[in-house]
């Protein structure tokens, strides 16, 4: 009786619904705690997921807003599944990219706090962890777990404060405006950190302010060497999915996995080296030597940088302010 009272006093201190793994609170499924929303809700409703892995595939639908994830801890709250793009769904077809996300946020004004989406499927080809196409989505020390496409930031203004990235191929892609404040971005066996496709009349892409980038280590020694074996540089910062797409690291420090060149094309001679806005300022690390970088990304100017804020980027017309 006295553990049932505990418990019960655990679950009603969530604001609003929550869930657990074991059955102790209002909901065991992630899917049916959003489910309970009611449509074209205007008060916030919280769902606190207690420490545990959910294994599902979770979708929060468009007309669904002002919903916030709360985990207990990121490192032992995971939502979880392990389709890929040639996953086989329902209808008897491949499931193609979006198909193959663990979780999918469409409604705007989402938040979640410490939380990984993770996707299992491994080198499969495209399997995305978290796909995000709304506008106004907040992710507060979250981890993004996967390997391919792992992160699909898409539609509208996105905040990631903290957050821990991890991927390989095209693993941070989309066109969101979304700014990466004080992350770490980890490429795994080299690949390419980004692949934005940023609309031509949208001012910025994807910002990196401060973060850390590092690498798996893929080491080389010549058999003559006395020296320590040195890292290949095997990763690049990005490439353009589309024409125009926007890219930025500032004050970011950059490991010895990303390439002298910096960033690359998504096909030899394909045109992108023309529009494409890849940009960086006062990065460090071995990987921030600018000495043979493409020609085409560029160093801003001390006076760009510095309007290069959390709030100036993602305010827009409504004057939405993530930080505050």
């Amino acid at each position: 009786m006295l553990i049932l009272l505990l418990t019960s006093r655990v679950c009603a201190q969530a604001k609003t619904i929550a869930i657990s793994p074991d059955a102790s609170c209002d909901y065991t499924s992630i899917q049916s705690a959003i489910n309970a929303v009611p449509e074209d809700n205007k008060a916030p409703a919280t769902i606190h997921l207690k420490s545990g892995v959910y294994k599902e595939k979770i979708t929060i639908p468009r007309n669904k807003p002002f919903i916030t994830f709360v985990g207990d801890d990121a490192k032992t709250t995971i939502l979880t599944n392990d389709w890929n793009t040639h996953h086989v769904g329902p209808t008897g077809r491949e499931v193609g990219t979006m198909g193959s996300a663990s979780v999918r946020i469409d409604a705007p004004n989402f938040t979640a706090e410490n939380i990984t989406f993770e996707n299992t499927a491994g080198d499969n080809g495209q399997a995305v962890a978290l796909a995000a196409t709304s506008d106004r989505q907040v992710f507060r020390n979250c981890r993004m777990i996967g390997w391919q496409d792992t992160l699909y930031a898409n539609g509208g203004r996105q905040y990631y404060d903290r957050c821990y990235i991890e991927g390989r191929v095209d693993f941070i892609f989309g066109n969101a405006t979304a700014v990466f404040d004080h992350c770490l971005i980890h490429s795994k066996n080299g690949g390419h950190v980004t692949a934005a496709s940023t609309a031509q009349d949208t001012p910025w892409g994807y910002v990196f302010l401060d973060c850390k980038m590092t690498g798996d280590a893929i080491p080389w020694r010549d058999p003559a060497a006395t020296q320590p074996a040195r890292v290949t540089p095997t990763a690049d910062l990005g490439r353009p999915w589309r024409p125009y797409a926007s890219v930025t690291f500032v004050r970011c420090k950059l490991g010895d996995h990303i390439k002298p060149q910096g960033w690359s094309q998504w096909r030899p001679a394909d045109g992108t080296d023309k529009t494409s806005r890849y940009a960086e300022y006062a990065c460090t690390g071995p990987g921030a030597s600018r000495e043979r970088r493409v020609p085409w990304a560029h160093e801003l100017t001390a006076e760009q940088a510095g309007q290069l804020t959390v709030e100036r980027i993602l305010s827009g017309r409504d004057g939405w302010n993530p930080e505050q």
